[in-house]
């Protein structure tokens, strides 16, 4: 098989791949490299951060299979993928472990001031009589889109003994989904009703026309004084002047996490950087030695099966 690695993935599912298959891994690239890099392969890996333009895939006549090493997709021309009816497979659930861990990392790094502790100590200032934490326990913990990822935050703040709010889009809501997140400890109501009563919010929605800057002025304003916000979704989901207003000017939130930006790559600089409330991460929400592993594994079983169907397929035309 003919395949392009555009983003970085796990070595060891690299390395299986080039033995097997004829492989051309391309990262960071601009249009103009994937343009070339892509003209005759069949199989396309990648992750976020890099943009599969129309261009891209016009330029691939031969492509048959698109791998996403994870969930997002708002980095894909998605109308013309079903337009050429290219089949797209994505990997989301080892991500999502990944993902709705550190969620949880940034709300108890966030309620104990860690990074202030830790500094000061390591400048030799023994500030314990400063600190004043916050407990998670009891807390009201609001999901913005309860998928794989939000699902597995709100199970694991019901299972520390949070009050577990979730929302997701009405198409989505039926009474068999209703019924599964009340098994998982999570009740499921409506959007405003997340923002209003959530201690800690987290966000957890795909990035698309309905959902950029669905988190802006007005919705921080509708926030608990005092409340969190953690955004692992996309960074155009947070209108992040509205963020830094709400965490300076606004004095309703007392801290934010972001591991999502609207600029990210080498030498962007968030507009969030020079406050001390704010725990910024450069998109490593799913980057697990773990996580990468599995994804890795799964990308390795799914090529093999594809390469069989493709056999197979052969196999049947040749039959006189």
């Amino acid at each position: 098989m003919k395949i392009l690695i555009a983003s970085s993935i796990h070595k060891s599912a690299i390395e299986k791949l080039q033995n097997e298959h004829d492989v051309v891994c391309s990262f960071n690239a601009s249009e103009e490299s994937l343009i070339s890099a892509i003209a005759d392969r069949e199989i396309l890996i990648f992750r976020s951060g890099v943009k599969i333009s129309t261009d891209v895939l016009k330029s691939a006549p031969n492509l048959k299979l698109l791998l996403r090493a994870g969930s997002g997709l708002d980095n894909l021309d998605l109308n013309y993928v079903k337009e050429r009816n290219i089949r797209l497979v994505r990997i989301p659930q080892p991500g999502a472990k990944a993902v709705a861990e550190l969620s949880f990392a940034f709300m108890l790094a966030l309620s104990r001031d860690l990074f202030k502790a830790d500094s000061s100590w390591r400048n030799g200032h023994w500030v314990k009589s400063e600190m004043n934490g916050y407990l998670l326990t009891e807390k009201v913990l609001g999901v913005v889109g309860c998928g794989n990822i939000g699902s597995r935050v709100g199970a694991m703040g019901a299972a520390w003994g949070m009050n577990v709010l979730g929302c997701v889009r009405h198409s989505n809501l039926t009474n068999e989904f209703i019924a599964g997140m009340k098994t998982k400890g999570i009740k499921i109501t409506s959007f405003d009703e997340v923002v209003a009563n959530a201690d800690y919010l987290s966000i957890h929605v795909p990035l698309d026309d309905s959902t950029r800057n669905l988190i802006d002025q007005n919705v921080l304003n509708k926030m608990k004084t005092g409340s969190y916000l953690m955004n692992l979704a996309r960074g155009g989901v947070v209108n992040e002047q509205a963020l830094y207003h709400a965490l300076t000017e606004g004095g309703k939130l007392r801290g934010a996490a972001t591991d999502v930006h609207i600029a990210e790559g080498e030498g962007k600089i968030s507009p969030l950087a020079e406050l001390k409330n704010v725990i910024l991460t450069p998109h490593i929400g799913a980057q697990t030695i773990d996580s990468q592993k599995e994804i890795g594994e799964i990308i390795l079983s799914t090529v093999q099966e594809f390469e069989k169907e493709k056999i197979k397929v052969l196999q049947e035309s040749t039959v006189i």
